[in-house]
């Protein structure tokens, strides 16, 4: 028995368009399809029959009449009202795709400054203010771009999702990674986990990423922060046997054997049959707890009270910046003290340092009587103590900052080390002064105290 055919297609035969159906019939090949130029008609098949009978039965009494030379002509205007037509929408598809790359640029740059998302309609009126003077022809092209609140929060979701994607699909390239945690507590009084990804590809190619941001509601116990860590290896599906090192602070919830993240991190590696990773405190926070021990409070005391008396009142405070206006100052305010911010100190005594002059006689105009700022065996300790502060801010700042390995880390500590004792040799050996006012500050000092006196007039006045 002969064995049953399916049925066939017509649309399968591979049929090749006849270049010689354009002159006869006014069809043209478009995308696999038979389009004719004078209604815009498609025929899927590309057969001589069903062309020949679309053309007798719609458009012969008109056209047929044309030949030669005319035919050509008429042909050559269809044609080109086609291609203008197909290429009007291939403009608006392109308009359209890129005011939504436009889009998401400015959103991007939005995350990336830190600010609200309904800057972007902000953002919408300029563009469009400068569209109407320069380009005012192309203003209907900037209006297409989407910038109102809902839609930049719509785009940062999108990246976001798009960029942890990538860092889910990177991760399974890693030969071993490590993990740094920091903790720390938002302006809303909850405490937030950071936790850093740095991982190596078997071809050498380093990854360092923020893996997650991970809110701690409640408590902060070793075992929640360990809870965390474990949702966040899940969700980039990490291999535990390629957990190199752990990186953390000094805090016992971090460090501690029994209730800490290191502890819990043990066991359950222990239990997976697999080896403890290398725990490493981190250099930035141990430098940082250094700095503290050098508090000398005999000279931030007078410091924090000085510029917390100039600032607490808002009419002290304009007095004082008007105060500096006049003398011309560099200058322009004194700096806030805050203790948590590691680099604070050594700005707040530098700009101190380079305003005490100004300050003294402003306190002086207040009938406020600071006797350290005028003793000079306090203004050595002041400049003794700004030197040293810069020298700690300059290390701090080389040991920050993204790719840094812990070789080079370690080597900017030994060289502030050698620093250090150096400075040591010179201090006891007196051939030099690590105190030096800088040029700024001397040619200050060495200012007439006209200005001075001529402001202290007004202001008495």
């Amino acid at each position: 028995m002969a064995k049953r055919l399916g049925k066939r297609k017509i649309d399968s035969e591979c049929r090749v368009f006849n270049l010689q159906w354009t002159n006869d019939y006014f069809f043209v090949q478009c995308k696999e399809k038979a389009v004719c130029l004078i209604c815009q008609e498609t025929v899927a098949v590309f057969k001589e029959y069903n062309l020949r009978r679309h053309y007798e039965s719609r458009h012969k009494d008109k056209y047929d009449s044309l030949q030669g030379q005319i035919r050509a002509d008429k042909l050559s205007k269809l044609k080109s009202g086609l291609l203008s037509q197909q290429n009007t929408f291939v403009r608006q598809a392109q308009l359209n795709q890129a005011s939504v790359r436009a889009s998401f640029r400015v959103a991007k740059l939005i995350a990336s400054s830190g600010k609200p998302f309904t800057d972007g309609e902000f953002v919408k009126k300029c563009m469009d203010a400068v569209a109407e003077e320069v380009c005012p022809e192309k203003k209907d092209a900037f209006n297409a771009v989407s910038l109102s609140a809902s839609t930049i929060t719509r785009r940062v979701e999108e990246i976001g999702s798009n960029v942890y994607a990538q860092l889910q699909q990177k991760t399974k390239e890693f030969d071993f990674f490590s993990l740094a945690l920091d903790e720390s507590t938002d302006v809303q009084d909850t405490a937030q986990l950071l936790i850093f990804i740095r991982g190596v590809s078997a071809n050498f190619e380093i990854c360092e990423e923020l893996a997650a941001l991970q809110s701690l509601k409640g408590t902060t116990t070793g075992e929640d922060i360990f809870d965390k860590v474990c949702q966040t290896m899940e969700k980039l599906d990490l291999d535990w046997s390629k957990l190199a090192s752990i990186t953390t602070d000094g805090a016992p919830s971090m460090v501690g054997e029994t209730r800490g993240l290191i502890g819990h991190m043990n066991r359950e590696l222990e239990k997976r049959g697999l080896t403890a990773p290398l725990r490493v405190h981190c250099l930035i926070h141990q430098q940082a707890l250094c700095c503290k021990v050098l508090t000398w409070d005999s000279v931030m005391k007078v410091v924090v009270s000085c510029i917390n008396f100039i600032r607490a009142k808002g009419l002290k405070h304009r007095q004082f910046q008007e105060f500096l206006s006049e003398l011309e100052s560099t200058h322009g305010d004194v700096l806030y003290y805050t203790e948590v911010r590691w680099l604070s100190r050594g700005r707040v005594l530098r700009r101190f340092y380079e305003l005490l002059p100004e300050i003294n006689a402003f306190l002086h105009l207040k009938d406020k009587t600071v006797p350290e700022l005028i003793d000079p065996e306090w203004k050595w300790h002041l400049a003794f103590l700004t030197d040293v502060t810069e020298i700690l801010n300059s290390l701090n700042l080389q040991l920050q900052g993204e790719g840094k390995l812990i070789c080079d880390m370690y080597s900017h500590i030994k060289a502030f080390e050698v620093k250090l004792a150096l400075l040591l040799e010179q201090v006891k050996s007196a051939t030099s002064s690590i105190f030096l006012l800088p040029k700024t500050c001397r040619q200050r000092t060495q200012r007439s105290r006209s200005q001075l006196k001529s402001a202290w007039k007004h202001w008495k006045c």
